[in-house]
C-alpha cells in the first residue's frame, strides 16, 4: 500500500508533459504569444529545452498541429523553412489557454522570450576564450554596424571560469556594457594627501 502511494506521488511529481491535447494548446499558445514565424529547430530548442515536454510527445503534436491546420509550414524570405501559426492555432490558443496550466504556458513563453533575446545578443555580441599562459582571457566584443562599440579582454584562471564570465555577460549584454561605459566615466583620480603630517 505503501509502495503505491510512493508511485502515485511520483507520477504527479513528474513535470512532463504527457496528454497530447495539452501540449496542442501549449504550442498554439506559444506561437500566438510570440507572434513571428519560428523555425522547426527553434520550436523544438525552446519546447524540449524547458524540461516539461517529451521529444516523443513533441513529434506527435507538431504532426497533429500540421496536420490540422493549426500551423503550416511555409518559407521565410531568406527561403528556410519555418512554422506559421494559422487562425485555427490562433483560436485554440485564445480559447483553450485555460486547459493547459498557466505554469506551463508561462515557462515556454520566458523560454521563448529567452531564446530569441540570446540569438540577438549573440548578432550584436561576440565572445571568444583564448588561451593564455596558464589561463584564458575571455574576449568580448561588442559590435555595431560598423565598427566595434567595445573589445575586451577579461583574464580568468581556467576555461570554466571564463566560460561562466561569458554566460554571465550574455544574460544582459547592454547592462554589461552599460556598467562598463558608467565605471569608465565616474572612475577619478584618488585623492593625494598633502598634509605636512
Amino acid at each position: 500500500m505503501q509502495d503505491e502511494n510512493i508511485m502515485k506521488m511520483a507520477e504527479r511529481a513528474d513535470t512532463e508533459i504527457r496528454d497530447i491535447p495539452t501540449l496542442n494548446i501549449l504550442l498554439c499558445y506559444l506561437l500566438y504569444k510570440i507572434d513571428r514565424p519560428v523555425s522547426p529547430d527553434q520550436l523544438y530548442d525552446i519546447a524540449i529545452g524547458t524540461g516539461i515536454i517529451n521529444y516523443f510527445y513533441y513529434q506527435d503534436s507538431i504532426g497533429y498541429l500540421l496536420k490540422n491546420g493549426h500551423i503550416t509550414a511555409e518559407k521565410d524570405d531568406k527561403d528556410e523553412d519555418c512554422y506559421v501559426l494559422q487562425p485555427k492555432g490562433r483560436e485554440c490558443a485564445k480559447q483553450l489557454k485555460n486547459y493547459a496550466p498557466k505554469s506551463y504556458r508561462d515557462k515556454l513563453v520566458l523560454a521563448a522570450l529567452r531564446y530569441f533575446a540570446r540569438i540577438q545578443y549573440e548578432k550584436e555580441l561576440k565572445i571568444e576564450y583564448e588561451p593564455v599562459g596558464n589561463g584564458y582571457y575571455t574576449h568580448v566584443r561588442c559590435i555595431d554596424s560598423s565598427f566595434d562599440l567595445m573589445d575586451l579582454k577579461l583574464y580568468a584562471p581556467d576555461l570554466t571560469q571564463a566560460k561562466l564570465i561569458g554566460e554571465k555577460i550574455l544574460l544582459n549584454p547592454a547592462g554589461f556594457y552599460g556598467k562598463v561605459i558608467e565605471v569608465a566615466l565616474s572612475n577619478e583620480e584618488p585623492p593625494y594627501d598633502l598634509s605636512d603630517n
